[in-house]
């Protein structure tokens, strides 16, 4: 058996965890963003109605906001796990 002792986190360190969770957390913002974007473009491009287009578009608008909310509100709860002592 091994043990290993991890001093607990100092104030400086637990800023820099959540510094990179914030990095992070508009990584995968941009990412979506940019899959938005693809995706109206495949939309936008295909043979589809006018209507068609618009529900298509309103419909991934929609799922970027809903993952977009919950990276943010998952980003919250890390950022509050992390500063409590």
């Amino acid at each position: 058996m091994i043990r290993i002792s991890i001093p607990p986190l100092n104030e400086e360190r637990r800023k820099e965890l959540v510094k990179q969770a914030k990095s992070l957390a508009e990584n995968s913002r941009v990412s979506i963003r940019n899959i938005r974007r693809d995706t109206n473009d495949q939309i936008k491009g295909g043979d589809f109605t006018e209507d068609e287009q618009k529900k298509g578009t309103d419909s991934v608008q929609k799922l970027t906001d809903r993952y977009i909310d919950q990276i943010g509100e998952l980003l919250k709860a890390k950022e509050k796990e992390i500063m409590e002592v």
